[in-house]
């Protein structure tokens, strides 16, 4: 476990993530606590890569749950192999007539196969889902329930029990309880408003875009093949962009996508030619594209683009 925030701020950056004092301050209460982390934002601001620094971080193995809609809690939870039990009857019959023959009435006979329940009916014939092996895990683990704001409110529900109590019920086995708490990352794009009652069981991350120093430290770290001058450059459109009026502005992971897109074309620069050849990779919409070409200021296709000067920031990164 994290000793204090400060601790777990320094072992998420040797995993390679760059957390604000907002991220290691709840995620060390998580641990803490033992409550689960609810972390909300645009998508591609790193949610989900903060739950697999958070298990790299603390040694601890990820389990990920990736909701969608119609995701029940069979789905989440376990598969029952009917078929295995079935083959399983079939293997065992004639050893169940050895077993009945001399019983003298319908209710010894019931009796004697009651006692043979455990055969029939135990794990041996559960396939374990996500949420069912974090529970039964021999081992601490981080739990990540991916994009849970795509699920219906009905899973949502049933999750509470999970998240209060760290236990669920299987109508074949019984009530599973956790052999070890884990530690449970939730993520939300805001599709839709989650239930209070999944709220309150949680702490709350508000995920939103970088500054542009952060940004540009993020870059660095992650593509450090890209020159000081034209990350900067490329990290400073990125911002401006997120001013428009766009119907997907570029998250950090598209930052990082163009960044190496720029390595890769061995660009020295990004002029007007470069920008139009590879704004696809930033933005994925074409109304987008045509408002950045229009909006953002152009030289000609041989001159830089002419970043803003760096001090002015914006603020209310938490990645």
């Amino acid at each position: 476990m994290f000793k204090d925030p400060t601790a777990a701020r320094a072992q998420l950056s040797e995993q390679r993530y760059i957390a604000s004092d907002a991220i290691a301050t709840v995620l060390y209460l998580a641990e803490q606590l033992g409550k689960p982390v609810l972390a909300e934002g645009p998508a591609g601001v790193g949610k989900t890569e903060l739950a697999k620094a958070w298990a790299a971080a603390s040694g601890r193995r990820l389990i990920r749950l990736q909701c969608y809609e119609g995701l029940d809690e069979t789905k989440a939870l376990y598969e029952w192999e009917y078929a295995k039990q079935m083959l399983y009857t079939q293997l065992l019959r004639d050893k169940l007539s050895n077993l009945l023959a001399d019983a003298q009435t319908l209710v010894e006979a019931a009796d004697r196969l009651a006692l043979e329940d455990d055969v029939f009916f135990s794990e041996r014939f559960l396939l374990p889902r996500p949420l069912l092996l974090a529970l039964t895990s021999q081992e601490p683990v981080v739990l990540l329930i991916d994009e849970i704001d795509r699920a219906d409110a009905a899973f949502e529900a049933f999750l509470l029990e999970v998240l209060s109590d760290f236990q669920v019920s299987v109508p074949e086995l019984g009530t599973v309880t956790a052999v070890h708490q884990p530690m449970v990352v939730l993520t939300s794009n805001n599709t839709r408003e989650l239930s209070e009652a999944l709220k309150r069981r949680c702490l709350y991350l508000f995920l939103s875009y970088p500054d542009l120093e952060n940004e540009l430290a993020i870059v660095r770290l992650k593509v450090p093949d890209l020159a000081p001058q034209l990350a900067r450059q490329a990290v400073d459109m990125v911002q401006q962009m997120r001013q428009m009026d766009l119907k997907k502005r570029p998250s950090i992971s598209e930052t990082l996508d163009w960044a190496k897109a720029l390595v890769t074309l061995n660009a020295k620069h990004i002029d007007q030619k470069m920008l139009d050849s590879t704004l696809t990779v930033l933005l994925k919409h074409e109304a987008d594209v045509l408002r950045v070409q229009r909006g953002l200021p152009s030289s000609g296709s041989s001159t830089d683009f002419q970043p803003r000067p760096s001090g002015k920031r914006r603020q209310g990164w938490d990645n």
